[in-house]
């Protein structure tokens, strides 16, 4: 069984994370994507994140329709910062049956090679790559593990979104109905 790692804050998820994931698993031979939830990611920082159970609990609110996607909290008891390298070696020796491959943006390939263990990604796991807007170009690009996959480009921040909720705007298609729901139920970002 092939699995698509899709790791990141989801501070909050929104259409951009989901759709993504989506083209992923439709247009590649993946048969699942994995939403990763980074309870702390290296290059960002602590404070404007919220607690990594509300991140899960609205990837789970996002996810919930659709048996193809699925949401891990696996670096929640990991040590931190996360790296991707461990998590991915730690499923790998727990899903021993699963091979498991790394999506990336687009925007993140030029830096790749500073991740902690850049080519034993790429050797081992290799990575499913979406284009992204303003991309930098990246030699990366023709590696033989390296598979950009067409894919609609979404320019959604969450940043954007939690901005537009401190000022009070609506973040209506922003994020599906029941994240939205989730987010002014609990009073998230305001």
């Amino acid at each position: 069984m092939k699995i698509g790692l899709f790791f990141g804050s989801f501070n909050p998820i929104h259409i951009g994370h989901l759709i993504v994931a989506n083209v992923m698993v439709e247009n590649t031979d993946l048969h699942q994507v994995w939403f990763i939830v980074s309870p702390q990611n290296p290059f960002k920082k602590r404070n404007t994140l919220l607690h990594e159970f509300d991140r899960i609990d609205m990837v789970n609110a996002a996810i919930s329709d659709n048996y193809n996607l699925k949401a891990s909290d696996i670096e929640f008891n990991m040590p931190k910062p996360s790296y991707t390298i461990d998590t991915l070696t730690y499923l790998s020796d727990k899903h021993p049956d699963k091979n498991f491959q790394l999506i990336i943006g687009e925007d993140n390939l030029k830096t790749f090679p500073k991740w902690k263990n850049a080519e034993r990604i790429l050797e081992h796991y290799g990575l499913l790559v979406y284009p992204r807007p303003n991309a930098q170009p990246s030699e990366l690009i023709q590696h033989p593990n390296v598979q950009m996959i067409e894919a609609p480009m979404i320019d959604i921040s969450a940043t954007f979104i939690r901005k537009s909720l401190q000022n009070n705007r609506s973040i209506k298609y922003l994020v599906p109905k029941n994240v939205e729901e989730l987010i002014h139920a609990k009073k998230f970002y305001v």
